[in-house]
């Protein structure tokens, strides 16, 4: 049935130039809704031997607030003007709207609105909020008076905004024979039922940079060669994704860690042992190696393999912590370990002294001799609060240092040092102080510790009071040159 009555009529006699723009168009509810109206409401000629079809660029689903562009097409041979109407409807109840629809730019179609209680209609390219239901049909133009066999129709529909379960698409056309009466045209009915396509999958988490490696060094002397056993510095981007340094229950056995919340360090292929992480910086324990010269070295990042970075390797590395440039960490010689927050982690610090202990290297030092002094040896002044001497000729200075290389017995990489017996260096250092060559007492590595070694030497004498260069010798292998040890007669 249409729904043309008394208030449509009274709102288009009110609108003269509406009526003229949409007098083709048929009333709103022609398009076989269950309970409304269809084209055969008006039209007859009985069945024809064309149809009705609907091309839905998605298939047969809909992505919930995505516009499709549709077309409809009416085929009929005999016939040779055109029309038709389409609504859509939630499935779950017919009598409330799916989406909206917008008419083409050709202006072969319109819209026309009107309230569930089909009331009263209005005719445009949007419906009012106080008519909530909304066909899309043809206009004038849109009949295409003379087009033989078929016509098609252009348009857009924007599905709900959310997923309303399934969409029924109702269509009614008329294959019209153009005789401007209602007798001899065919009508074809059509619906289809769309489904809300699957959510489309969240993007995937943007890949992560990789790691960038600019820099390798001795950690305690910035000098670019590495020995096995010795700490090193890599400096770059992208190296960690946390920052922290390794907990004592890492440490199994005595074995150090070889991988900190997923970032692992490879040397010539051999694990490193790791000990600090930092996007732009780790320490670890070189592994032990036979191999000498050309090694490379990779830092991998969670799964994130750094570019391959050459280093040389060396049997050794000499290298002596420094307090502060130029001046090495050094301790009198009746300083002795009387505790330990866990075993150095490859990279040194201010010194402390709470309670009058000495803390250095994360050791807390206190004298062995209770009749004698345990202090730092440097400048006096370089540190508020901490008391700090210079050297006097004939003092044994312990000065503190990685990459000394081998020891007798061999301690392996990556463990710590016992503390059963001395673990001497196999080829002691040559020490000059201020040019003069100074006795090597001991050459240890330091118990509860991995790395970390202890060159006891004496001061010379003869030396003038002030800052006194230290050079150092391993096998023919020099230490970085610049450090200076104070001198007080």
């Amino acid at each position: 049935m249409t729904r043309v009555n008394k208030s449509i009529i009274a709102v288009i006699a009110s609108a003269p130039i509406l009526l003229f723009a949409y007098a083709e168009g048929p009333d709103a509810g022609v398009a076989g809704v269950p309970g409304e109206a269809s084209c055969t409401a008006c039209h007859s000629g009985g069945s024809g031997s064309g149809n009705v079809a609907v091309t839905f660029p998605g298939g047969l689903t809909y992505t919930p607030g995505v516009a499709q562009h549709l077309v409809v097409t009416v085929t009929d041979s005999a016939q040779r003007r055109w029309g038709f109407q389409m609504t859509a409807r939630q499935s779950s109840n017919s009598k409330v709207m799916a989406g909206t629809f917008k008419p083409g730019s050709d202006g072969f179609t319109q819209l026309a609105c009107t309230q569930t209680t089909f009331q009263t209609e209005s005719f445009g390219t949007s419906c009012p909020a106080s008519m909530p239901l909304q066909y899309i049909e043809h206009t004038t133009k849109g009949t295409q008076s003379g087009v033989r066999n078929s016509a098609s129709f252009q348009f857009d529909w924007t599905p709900p905004a959310t997923d309303v379960g399934s969409v029924v698409v109702y269509v009614a056309a008329n294959a019209a024979n153009g005789d401007n009466n209602t007798t001899g045209d065919h009508i074809y009915l059509q619906r289809y039922t769309l489904a809300a396509a699957a959510p489309a999958p969240p993007p995937p988490p943007p890949t992560p940079p990789s790691p960038s490696i600019t820099s390798v060094m001795n950690a305690a002397s910035s000098d670019p060669s590495v020995a096995s056993g010795a700490w090193v510095t890599i400096t770059g981007s992208n190296l960690a994704n946390s920052s922290r340094s390794w907990r004592n229950e890492e440490i199994v056995n005595g074995q150090l860690p070889t991988q900190l919340d997923g970032v692992s360090v490879t040397i010539d292929g051999n694990p490193a042992f790791v000990s600090a992480i930092d996007p732009s910086r780790i320490t670890v324990q070189a592994p032990d190696d036979a191999s000498l010269g050309p090694v490379s070295l990779v830092v991998n990042n969670n799964g994130i393999a750094s570019a391959s970075f050459t280093i040389p390797l060396q049997p050794e590395s000499p290298g002596l912590y420094l307090w502060s440039s130029p001046y090495p960490i050094a301790t009198q010689a009746n300083c002795g370990e009387v505790s330990s927050a866990g075993p150095f982690t490859g990279v040194a610090s201010a010194p402390a002294t709470p309670s009058g202990v000495v803390t250095l290297l994360g050791m807390s030092f206190a004298p062995t001799d209770p009749t004698a002094n345990c202090n730092l040896v440097s400048p006096v002044g370089l540190f508020a609060g901490v008391t700090t001497l210079p050297a006097q000729p004939g003092d044994t200075v312990v000065l503190w240092g990685t990459g000394f290389g081998p020891t007798t017995p061999a301690v392996p990489a990556g463990q710590v040092v016992p503390s059963d017996q001395p673990y001497l260096v196999v080829n002691p250092p040559s020490v000059l102080i201020g040019g003069i060559p100074a006795q090597v007492v001991t050459a240890t590595l330091t118990p509860g510790n991995a790395g970390l070694y202890q060159i006891a030497v004496q001061v010379p004498d003869g030396l003038p009071d002030g800052d006194q260069p230290v050079t150092m010798q391993v096998n023919s292998i020099q230490a970085p040159t610049g450090v200076f040890i104070t001198v007080q007669n």
